[in-house]
């Protein structure tokens, strides 16, 4: 979707089915991790924790987003972050939402006022979207966490033969 100057206003956001049918018990540090001064390390971490069941409160209405695209890169949302979706949530203002406008996913912050819906970026390249009667728009649904890498890749060594 492009404004009339052709700014580009959204982003593409590939979206794929949650599979919450297997479940993968990973150890957890139920203690906690600090983030300030170290503490002394846990010797046995007896917790564990089902990522599936943690983060997907409505499997048969959750989706997973690959954003492409950096109009929330503000807000720390990046290209390939990982996006938990939840079609059953009523928005609220100020959620993040995947809305489609004239049918264009996007992803934004939605502004929800008396008589006025604005679609609000984390990007000051791009501008706010109001929703007019013109538009087709939907709240797709409501992003519930947002998953990101955040190892740096590698640079590859090019060995010389």
């Amino acid at each position: 979707m492009s404004d009339s100057s052709g700014h580009k206003l959204c982003d593409r956001i590939d979206i794929f089915s949650a599979d919450v049918s297997s479940s993968l018990a990973l150890p957890y540090a139920d203690k906690g991790i600090q983030a300030g001064f170290p503490s002394p390390a846990q010797d046995y971490i007896n917790e564990s924790i089902d990522l599936n069941r943690e983060i997907v409160k409505h499997p048969a209405a959750t989706f997973y987003g690959r954003v492409e695209g950096d109009s929330m890169i503000e807000e720390g949302i990046e290209p390939g972050d990982i996006l938990v979706i939840d079609r059953s949530i009523e928005p609220a203002d100020g959620d993040l939402t995947v809305c489609c406008v004239d049918g264009d996913f996007t992803l934004k912050r939605i502004r929800l006022e008396q008589d006025r819906v604005w679609l609000l970026p984390s990007n000051e390249t791009f501008d706010p979207i109001l929703v007019t009667p013109d538009n087709r728009f939907e709240v797709w649904g409501v992003v519930t966490y947002t998953i990101k890498q955040t190892r740096r890749p590698r640079k590859r060594l090019h060995a010389s033969r």
